[in-house]
């Protein structure tokens, strides 16, 4: 069993502030950004931030969904971690500067993947997949942003 990771990033226009604190907020921004792979959000303790636990399916593929059940910490500033109850999964958010009222924001998954054949397509396609998915979420905050004109 090896471990399979995704990262991908993006900088959006905002103040970094208003872009982690957009990020963590899982009871309003979050719900709105995520794009069509997610489906059964529920907050169910929390809501912002540190000790949030939220609920979702994510479908990575036509035949891989997942049942996620994300609880959420803050180690450090600017880092939101999520880690799935059900699964090795654990998601890290980064944000920090990138000039004047812009943002850096860097996600990164890593899980343990399966072993044999099946794992070697997982660790070769799953990563291209999953930094697909971050990435339309990542261009969904973007414009949530603007939106909102933080």
């Amino acid at each position: 069993m090896a471990q399979v990771e995704a990262t991908t990033q993006r900088e959006i226009a905002a103040d970094p502030d208003d872009v982690f604190d957009a990020l963590a907020d899982y009871s309003g921004v979050r719900g709105k950004v995520l794009p069509a792979h997610y489906s059964e959000y529920e907050v169910r303790e929390g809501g912002d931030g540190e000790g949030t636990l939220v609920h979702w399916k994510l479908q990575a593929t036509s035949k891989r969904v997942r049942d996620c059940l994300i609880e959420v910490s803050e180690p450090t500033d600017g880092q939101l971690v999520e880690k799935d109850r059900n699964s090795s999964m654990v998601t890290t958010w980064v944000v920090t500067p990138a000039g004047t009222g812009r943002a850096k924001v860097v996600v990164t998954t890593v899980w343990n993947g399966a072993g044999g054949i099946g794992g070697f397509f997982e660790r070769t396609f799953a990563p291209k997949g999953l930094a697909r998915i971050h990435d339309e979420l990542l261009a969904n905050l973007a414009a949530e942003m603007e939106k909102q004109g933080r």
